[in-house]
């Protein structure tokens, strides 16, 4: 019998696979449990039109993520911090900092998708981050920790 599954299942399938499994089990307990549905013609019709339309709404978003990627590719951002004498830093730098200085240049990206590397920083100086803009797009940006 072949199912079209709603969601992921173990030992099975992903979501959105059509697989063949035995009628007792599709029946008794994948499509009770809202797992599955049968996969009739038309509902392989509308599967595969359903999969055509997130594929072209996918493309869109990586688009829109790549013309942000060169936008940020060769451009260093500078933080301002309160620094002591020996160029220590009071606190830290974290990632709300460069959302921050992210926005100010004109990139709205979410504190989340961003990722310091050699964190914590204590002190002045050129580091890098690496900002997720897709599922299958990460950037690594420059910043610049300067005194105030």
């Amino acid at each position: 019998m072949e199912i079209i599954l709603k969601q992921d299942v173990e030992k099975l399938g992903f979501k959105d696979d059509i697989v063949n499994v035995k009628p007792g089990y599709a029946r008794n307990f994948l499509i009770p449990q809202k797992l599955a549905i049968l996969a009739s013609v038309s509902e392989k019709k509308i599967h595969s039109e359903n999969l055509k339309q997130r594929a072209h709404k996918e493309s869109k978003v990586l688009e829109a993520a790549q013309k942000i990627a060169k936008s940020l590719a060769g451009t260093t951002f500078k933080i301002g911090a309160k620094v002591g004498e020996n160029g220590k830093i009071f606190g830290s730098v974290n990632t709300i900092q460069l959302a921050d200085a992210l926005e100010a240049a004109g990139h709205t990206i979410d504190r989340k998708r961003i990722h310091i590397k050699n964190e914590p920083i204590k002190e002045i100086g050129v580091y890098q981050a690496d900002v997720t803009l897709h599922k299958e797009l990460v950037q690594t940006i420059n910043f610049e920790v300067v005194g105030e």
